[in-house]
């Protein structure tokens, strides 16, 4: 069927403690690479030619063969198909969450332009309301993919055995607030001019040939800088999660 296929050898870790105990003279890489060249053998004897084989801990991703699996898939996966499993990828390095953070300012255009789209309706109100909408539903997104909220940061804790509260310690954005509502948003999102730029957008609507374009510019305007501004703060606190769980201290 010609599919893409990948040998993943998991609980490698439980391997290498076992084999540590049963061995004076254990050497790490040394098994590592025994047990790459057992899985290889068994599956060229049953006819599969050149296997790939990913050596594998689930307690420690950022070792062994899964950062090497990611950046396979990530290659060999269709375009759309990549950004998919990249966002739903857990941090396992600070290139992983810079990735993230390339992947999801490149949809910011998008929501840009649904908000032009909505601003050029002259009925009142409708633009405001569908930015906030937009801007909650966006924003909440982005806290997932960078698995800032609770239920990720309580799994990242107990994996790492870091308490955490340790962790929600170190982020520093309002937006990565155990529960978002629109008047967080506002409050971070919009700054005295983005206001008056809000009362302005709505009142040039109402001039149907200047008006809606200049109003459809500075909607999408103010949409692309609230949510590149929201994703530079919360692929921040990634990053600060992700050297906290870790015991970590590098820059992104």
């Amino acid at each position: 069927m010609k599919k893409k296929f990948y040998f993943v050898r998991s609980k490698i870790d439980d391997n290498l403690r076992n084999e540590e105990r049963s061995q004076r003279e254990f050497n790490a890489e040394r098994t590592l690479q025994e047990i790459r060249e057992n899985c290889i053998q068994g599956f060229v004897k049953k006819g599969v030619e050149s296997p790939q084989v990913f050596l594998v801990s689930s307690f420690d991703l950022h070792l062994y063969d899964f950062p090497l699996l990611q950046q396979t898939l990530e290659k060999e996966l269709p375009a759309h198909k990549r950004d998919v499993l990249l966002l739903a990828m857990l941090n396992i390095s600070l290139e992983v969450i810079r990735k993230k953070k390339e992947a999801l300012q490149d949809k910011i255009k998008f929501c840009a332009s649904a908000s032009a789209l909505a601003a050029a309706v002259p009925i009142p109100g409708l633009s405001c309301a569908a930015d906030l909408i937009m801007l909650a539903a966006v924003i909440k997104g982005y806290q997932v993919s960078f698995g800032l909220n609770t239920e990720s940061l309580q799994n990242l804790a107990c994996r790492t055995k870091v308490p955490l509260e340790d962790l929600r310690a170190v982020m520093t954005s309002p937006l990565s607030a155990k529960k978002q509502n629109i008047d967080l948003i506002v409050k971070v999102c919009f700054s005295v001019t983005d206001l008056a730029i809000m009362i302005a957008k709505e009142r040039f609507r109402f001039f149907s040939f200047i008006g809606i374009p200049i109003a459809s510019t500075l909607s999408s305007a103010f949409t692309y800088r609230a949510l590149s501004s929201s994703l530079d703060m919360l692929a921040e606190d990634a990053q600060k999660v992700f050297e906290k769980a870790l015991g970590l201290n590098t820059a992104m």
